[in-house]
């Protein structure tokens, strides 16, 4: 395979077309109207990749601009035009046979897709990307992310929600969540090694009022954006400062106000801007209380009244679900800067905070306990990036730096409701420190190649306490991780593009080699009943990913696109250093059981057996996905179909603990075992389902079907379908593969929107439609609010308060 690789970029490279020699590196071009018209004063911005600043102008009297382009490659052009929708496409400069650009401002309901992060350093439309792409643009977010950034996933092909409570959720790219799917930021690496296998804590601190757009790249991307990306990568992109005004200055403000009765929600938001010909400056924030939800006809099926005594969620609980509403504010500020001719800066700081907010799911919509509590949720981000032109032999260069803060604290009460057991508080920061660093090179109007690499080194801190709720006192315990591990992660890529065909068939191509190091110390571990809490553990995961990608246009109206990609995942420190109370129950990690004879279960529930396989640390898994697509587009039509399989391999599963016989009383991490079953599960008091470890548990497959259909009958109106269709099976026994999360069932939408014709409002109005889910693993079906289980010990647990 390793060979194999190489001969496709050897192709690649004396593909190249021969370089044409520019005279002119002037963008030209001409605006006009729908009615043909031409359309004086208008404001006309080209950008590069990562939003690079390039030039600006107004149209004079006839309509025309000239902006200074200098390179070859992708850019962005953007017209914006009193009275009229903005307009977004992707060129090529330079424009075939030297000829001027003609743009045509938009109405709110036409615009063009284009995405600025399918291909490293390139923009491109998404009628011409080789693979999958939801651009997500600030209208669509305004409509669906109502109190939380994890809403943009619904509508959208290919992706799914998921909200275990208020203030977490999770966005599943084809049928994969949580740490199999990577998170980035304006390019720089927002996911950590903290990430759990589901929702995410720290995904909504994002705030949605503070964005641009969202970009999701469905499929394994670790060849492009490194470790993690085995179902796809979410792209979330800030608005950037305005810059290029020709005389003088400009200044501009935004504020708005939103409520929603659902959730008795209200917030709002405020912008501020400034510009002149060398700097932008963008600063903004964002507020806004979510009251508690009010779910359909005020009934919740799976909360704890129900799934423990059997009665109805209105006869014991208001129709406002309690504990389900959170406050959440932020900010933004970025500085766009022109140094020289040649070089171009930018500096972002963004902060996010959620207060109040708890774990339902843990709390009287699952579990029934008296404490889950989710505290001083905060983000701290910030990066600067510097670029340059006309860097030696490349056309460009990229260094960017940025500091990653993630803080929470968890505070939990297991048993049930048994208001006398321990009450855990177990803060967390995760600090990253990242460096990136990317070059380009233009070898020919038709090929571009870029090469680059990135390292991030983190440092948790995560001490641990549990107060004793009768007598006040306080002892140190283990947290739900070891306080002090490090983690180290990062890689070297390499990615082609080529024309094969002039404006015909793209052809690219992407390698990288990634690593990880993890690293968890017991020096660093207080003393109790003299031994540390953790004992020395460390990884080090070394794997490579590749993607190549092809889109030929078989018509004016038709072009098949084809990817096959490997995927690498390196194994995160929840993997290997998890102990305590999680969304999937009570967990341990391997150093925890050591000595003590643990195997892995068959399943992830109290009928597991052993399967003879020790509880060892994991190992990296990696996915090959092979997919094709058609797609469609005329004039106010668009249709594309995706049918593709992904193939998992050394999966890392959560499955039961298996102990020898007579482990009560016995230790895991600090915490006794109180149960154990016939057939050797170990049970805690904290959680009502059996003690899970993680393990690299067979191989999936997901098999999936992707459709998108859309009709602009005029200016004004879109409708629109989506559908997706998921199949995921353990290509050893056929049965569904215990992912975290599951697997979401077959769902499509069906939408239609009117924009005015002023452009100051909208209506719209869809209709979601989702099949039953049959195929739920032995992990959903113990899960506390999926299967919602229960047995006689939880019943009365519930039922005595514990």
């Amino acid at each position: 395979m390793r060979q194999r690789c190489g001969h496709v970029f050897l192709l690649l490279f004396i593909a190249a077309g021969t370089v044409t020699a520019q005279s002119d590196s002037v963008l030209r071009g001409i605006v006009r109207d729908p009615s043909g018209a031409v359309v004086r004063g208008a404001e006309i911005q080209v950008l590069a990749p990562q939003q690079r600043f390039v030039g600006a102008a107004r149209t004079d009297e006839q309509g025309r601009f000239a902006i200074p382009v200098g390179q070859p490659g992708s850019y962005m052009v953007e017209l914006r035009a009193a009275g009229f929708g903005d307009v977004r496409t992707a060129i090529k400069f330079p424009l075939p046979d030297g000829r001027s650009l003609e743009l045509t401002t938009g109405s709110p309901s036409i615009h063009e897709e284009v995405s600025v992060t399918a291909s490293v350093d390139q923009i491109e439309p998404t009628t011409r990307l080789t693979q999958p792409v939801n651009v997500i643009d600030e209208r669509d977010l305004q409509m669906r992310a109502k109190s939380v950034v994890a809403q943009v996933a619904n509508e959208e092909v290919g992706l799914h929600l998921q909200r275990t409570s208020p203030v977490m959720a999770g966005v599943f790219v084809r049928g994969l969540t949580g740490n199999k799917v990577n998170v980035f930021v304006d390019g720089v690496r927002y996911s950590t090694g903290a990430q759990r296998g589901g929702v995410s804590t720290f995904l909504d601190l994002i705030d949605p009022a503070l964005l641009e757009s969202v970009e999701v790249l469905r499929g394994p991307n670790s060849a492009q954006y490194g470790s993690d990306a085995l179902g796809g990568s979410l792209q979330f992109l800030s608005r950037v400062p305005s810059i290029g005004i020709e005389n003088g200055h400009k200044f501009g403000g935004l504020l708005s106000a939103a409520g929603d009765t659902g959730d008795r929600s209200a917030g709002g938001h405020f912008t501020g801007s400034y510009a002149s010909s060398r700097v932008g400056v963008l600063f903004g924030g964002a507020a806004r209380r979510i009251g508690d939800l009010r779910t359909g006809g005020g009934i919740d099926s799976h909360a704890a009244v129900t799934r423990f005594l059997g009665v109805p969620s209105n006869v014991l609980m208001p129709a406002h679900l309690p504990d389900t509403g959170f406050t959440q504010y932020g900010g933004q500020a970025s500085v766009n800067w022109l140094p020289g001719k040649d070089a171009h800066v930018i500096a972002s700081y963004r902060h996010g905070r959620q207060d109040d907010g708890k774990r339902y799911d843990q709390l009287l919509g699952g579990d029934g306990n008296l404490i889950a509590d989710l505290r001083d949720l905060t983000l701290d981000l910030f990066y600067a990036r510097y670029e340059r032109v006309s860097a030696g032999w490349f056309d460009h260069v990229t260094l960017t730096g940025s500091i990653n803060s993630q803080r929470e604290e968890r505070v939990n009460q297991g048993g049930n409701g048994n208001p006398r057991a321990s009450i855990n508080h177990e803060p967390e920061r995760t600090t990253v420190f990242g460096v990136q660093a990317a070059v380009r090179k233009q070898l020919s109007p038709r090929q571009s190649l870029v090469l680059g690499g990135d390292f991030y080194p983190e440092h948790i801190a995560a001490p641990s306490i549990g107060v004793n709720p009768t007598t006040g006192l306080s002892t140190v315990r283990r947290g739900r991780v070891p306080d002090g591990a490090t983690y180290r992660a990062g890689g070297v890529f390499a990615q082609d593009s080529v024309e094969l065909v002039p404006s015909k068939v793209q052809l690219v191509a992407n390698l990288r080699v990634n690593g990880a190091s993890y690293r968890a110390r017991a020096s660093a571990s207080p003393i109790v009943n003299g031994q540390p809490l953790w004992p020395d553990d460390e990884l080090t995961a070394i794997g490579w990913a590749f993607r190549a990608g092809l889109n030929a246009v078989v018509s004016n109206d038709w072009n098949v696109t084809a990817n096959v990609s490997r995927g690498f995942r390196a194994p995160h420190i929840t993997d290997l250093g998890t102990l305590g109370l999680t969304g999937s129950g009570f967990e341990v990690a391997a150093p925890d059981v050591a000595g003590l004879g643990g195997t892995v279960g068959s399943t992830a529930d109290g009928t597991a057996v052993s399967l003879g396989q020790p509880v060892e640390q994991v190992r990296p898994e990696t996915s090959l996905t092979y997919e094709g697509g058609l797609h469609f587009r005329r004039a106010a039509w668009r249709s594309n179909l995706s049918i593709f399989v992904n193939e998992i391999h050394d999966n890392i599963a959560k499955q039961s603990l298996i102990l020898p016989a007579g482990a009560v009383g016995k230790s895991l991490g600090g915490t006794p075992i109180t149960a154990q079953s016939p057939n050797r599960v170990v049970f805690v008091a904290a959680a009502t389902n059996a003690v899970l470890v993680r393990a690299n548990f067979d191989n999936a497959r997901i098999t999936g079907v992707e459709h998108t259909f859309e009709w602009r009958p005029s200016p004004r109106w879109t409708t629109g379908t989506t559908f997706t269709y998921l199949y995921a099976k353990d290509t050893r026994t056929g049965l569904p593969p215990n992912i975290e999360g599951g697997t979401p069932a077959p769902e499509g939408y069906v939408r239609a929107n009117y924009f005015a014709p002023s452009g100051r409002w909208w209506s719209g109005t869809y209709v979601h439609v989702a099949a039953a889910q049959g195929r739920l693993s032995t992990l959903d079906l113990d899960d506390r609010r999926t299967g919602a289980g229960r047995s006689r010990t939880s019943i009365r647990n519930f039922f005595l308060n514990g």
